[in-house]
């Protein structure tokens, strides 16, 4: 985009810093010695405005907005204020060889008033109201149909506005020659932050028209190092200033440069000549052979450059849009700024400073460590540290963790039964007592599917609901505790310390709202566990039924009809328990697939029967909030850990099914595809009863307990929501206090 968009009528600028001086037609001899082209100016500048706002719309094409707080317009020039070659600084040929303003030509709103609609209004300190003009082809033109071209009287501050509405709409192909509204947009950012940048008495403002928040926004109090801060950010902590006049090539040199510690993957240069943006590639290149021997190669500096030369030795009308300019003895001037770059960066080179790791998460940093050592210091009048009492030292933390958390116990056998000499080795089901392959929690459990987003209102009230029942002390004591084990093999209860306290808590009423919990918040972004071959729903729900205590009625009704309901239901309702939660069942009324809540972590497969059973007796598949609740609950329920249980091993199958068992526990193996295996189908009896050696027992337990300590616990310090019943019916219990102890021991 043309940067005479964001530019007023030179018309705008005075020299005098009181009064405005009258604008003059330029004599024909001298309109004939100006270069011609489109004059890119800072009218609002030369007008001394001390705040420039920009308005933009479309990237500038259907609306451009300059105003500023400038000297203004005196009314008696806005007839001519439009027209080619009409300005306030220019007299004779003589005074371009001495220019010391932004412009001179007097094309700037002579060219975009042929190309757009343009409206001025403008106020004169002296005078009494603002005036409004309409200009078309550089010629006063009516508001409205009928109505006079005469600048009108109107309400306005001291300064200008010039508004060009429809940029080219007479002028297709040039409209079409420009990029997008939002290339274009960036070239005026590019321009507004030069000027913003140069110009630190000077506020700027940049924004899209509708916009409560402006892309440029400098105050008319910051210097130029606050400015590049503001526009650039951190770089501004990484440059170099720079400051050193030239007699003898009658220059002065200002600016700032990065240092050797930064660098960017293009350069960034902005050179200011007698305070006009400018370009000069011999320069440019000149800068950069400097930094090759600082930088990383292929990175570049940033720098920008303020040179003010004699105006004598500078031709300013050698480019159309005067983004270049020549100046006598330009090699010598360049030499001298490189070596005054070279000489600075030279200096600051003795330090270098470079990244290095930061603190742990949770530690204090040095400094606090060391105020706290200030004021024990203070506090005890001298140089020894306060101590901390013994019965208030808590001598744990939390956030430690042992070799034991990455090391999975030793399973490289599967758990086999020693065969019972009067038994075969078929049995329906086995137990798995969550035995997981040592691969279990590897990278071959590594989950890369995509995430989806759950926006479903059921779900998003549900887990708003865990947030509304929190018991934040309970949800802090187990974000902050140190497991110390578990009580008893055969019960669900453990050890933990918070603090100076120490607590019995039961992990299974703890972990079945574990469960529940990243059911709801691992909706739709389950894994997968696989089943080596799908377990059939109509014998485990069979099986559940006839291991069931209760009293047989007439109402009931047979086990098999019962069994087929839960299957229909099910088969009903598979696309949904697929893409929801990981479950998938075959149309032959099997289940293939588990959702996998906790990475490591397989379910007690000897509850699979009452799981499938409940699903169709439990879960309320009439409502969506009920049916995602009640679901969720039940998948807690299934994968809540249990203690090994030896002595129920043996079971047997109802003589109604089908003689075909499945050994379903054993997840020795590990697919790659983060999928728990399961063996395949083994020749079967009615009855199987299995045998243990003391070596098998004592691993199934060490593996049940590492589970218990290093997947469930450490859960339940990150993700868990304590919710105030837990704590209300007394699963978490004080069971000893350090200072309570003390004052025990002290008796004895």
């Amino acid at each position: 985009m043309n940067s005479y968009h964001l530019h007023e009528k030179d018309a705008l600028t005075m020299t005098d810093k009181t009064n405005p001086r009258p604008i003059r037609r330029l004599n024909e001899t001298v309109v004939n010695r100006i270069a011609a082209g489109e004059e890119l100016i800072e009218n609002s500048l030369d007008a001394g405005a001390s705040n420039i706002q920009i308005t933009v719309k479309d990237g500038g094409l259907k609306l451009l907005q300059i105003l500023d707080n400038g000297h203004g317009i005196r009314k008696e020039d806005m007839t001519i204020v439009c027209e080619r070659f009409t300005t306030s600084k220019l007299k004779n040929f003589e005074d371009l060889s001495n220019i010391n303003t932004y412009g001179f030509r007097g094309e700037a709103l002579a060219s975009i008033s042929h190309v757009a609609h343009v409206t001025i209004t403008t106020k004169t300190a002296d005078s009494n109201c603002a005036y409004r003009a309409c200009y078309s082809d550089g010629k006063l033109v009516p508001a409205k149909p009928g109505t006079n071209a005469e600048p009108k009287a109107c309400a306005g501050n001291t300064g200008t506005q010039i508004t060009a509405e429809d940029l080219f709409y007479n002028v297709p192909t040039r409209r079409k020659a420009l990029k997008s509204p939002s290339d274009e947009y960036n070239r005026i950012l590019d321009v507004v932050n030069r000027y913003a940048i140069h110009n630190s008495g000077v506020s700027f403002t940049c924004k899209k028209q509708g916009s409560n928040q402006a892309e440029v926004n400098t105050l008319s109090m910051s210097s130029v190092l606050d400015n590049i801060r503001q526009i650039y950010g951190s770089i501004a902590s990484e440059l170099l200033g720079l400051s050193k006049s030239f007699k003898k090539l009658e220059f002065k040199l200002n600016g700032y440069i990065s240092n050797a510690n930064y660098n960017l993957k293009k350069m960034i240069f902005l050179l200011f000549i007698n305070h006009r943006a400018v370009e000069n590639s011999s320069l440019k290149k000149a800068i950069e052979s400097i930094y090759t021997t600082y930088l990383p190669k292929n990175t570049h500096p940033f720098a920008y450059l303020s040179l003010e030369i004699n105006p004598q030795n500078v031709d300013v009308n050698v480019h159309p849009t005067k983004r270049e300019v020549r100046f006598l003895n330009e090699d010598e001037v360049i030499a001298a700024v490189g070596d005054a770059i070279q000489e600075s960066l030279a200096g600051a080179n003795s330090s270098r400073t470079f990244l290095t790791q930061t603190l742990l998460p949770g530690a204090e940093s040095i400094e606090t460590n060391t105020n706290l050592a200030e004021n024990s210091i203070k506090k005890s009048g001298n140089y020894k540290c306060v101590k901390v009492l013994n019965y208030k030292l808590v001598r744990t933390d939390s956030r430690v963790q042992t070799l034991d958390d990455f090391c999975n116990p030793d399973n490289t056998f599967n758990m086999q039964p020693k065969d019972n000499p009067k038994k075969g080795n078929n049995n329906f089901p086995n137990s798995s007592k969550n035995i997981v392959n040592s691969n279990v929690g590897s990278s071959n459990l590594k989950r890369k599917r995509e995430r989806f987003d759950v926006r479903l209102t059921s779900i998003l009230t549900l887990r708003k609901r865990l947030k509304e029942i929190e018991h934040k002390g309970l949800t802090e004591l187990l974000a902050n505790h140190t497991f110390v084990g578990c009580v008893d093999d055969s019960l669900t209860l453990a050890l933990v310390q918070h603090q100076t306290k120490l607590y019995m808590v039961n992990y299974n009423v703890l972990s079945e709202e574990l469960f529940y919990q990243l059911a709801l918040y691992g909706f739709h972004n389950f894994g997968f566990i696989h089943l080596s071959i799908p377990a059939p729903i109509r014998e485990l729900t069979i099986f559940a039924l006839e291991s069931c205590d209760h009293d047989k009625s007439e109402d009931l009704k047979p086990n098999e009809e019962i069994s087929q309901i839960i299957i229909d239901q099910l088969i009903s309702r598979k696309e949904m328990l697929l893409e929801y939660f990981s479950m998938t069942i075959t149309e032959n009324g099997e289940l293939a697939t588990l959702p996998l809540m906790l990475k490591g972590y397989a379910p007690n497969l000897d509850k699979l029967p009452t799981f499938l059973l409940r699903l169709g007796t439990e879960v309320d598949w009439e409502t969506e909030t009920g049916c995602f609740e009640t679901l969720s609950r039940e998948l807690g329920l299934f994968y809540a850990p249990e203690p090994p249980n030896f002595s129920n091993i043996s079971t047997s199958i109802s003589n109604n099914q089908d003689d075909n068992s499945m050994d379903i526990c054993d997840t020795s193996n590990v697919n790659k595809d983060n999928s728990l295996l399961l063996p395949k189908r083994k020749s079967s009896e009615k009855e199987t009863n299995l045998i243990f050696t003391e070596q098998q027992k004592k691993a199934e337990i060490a593996r049940y307990k590492w589970q218990i300590e290093h997947l469930i616990f450490p859960t339940l310090k990150s993700q868990f929501i304590a919710p105030k019943s837990i704590a209300e019916n007394g699963h978490v219990l004080q069971i000893a206090n350090l200072p309570d102890l003390y004052r025990i021991f002290e008796r004895c």
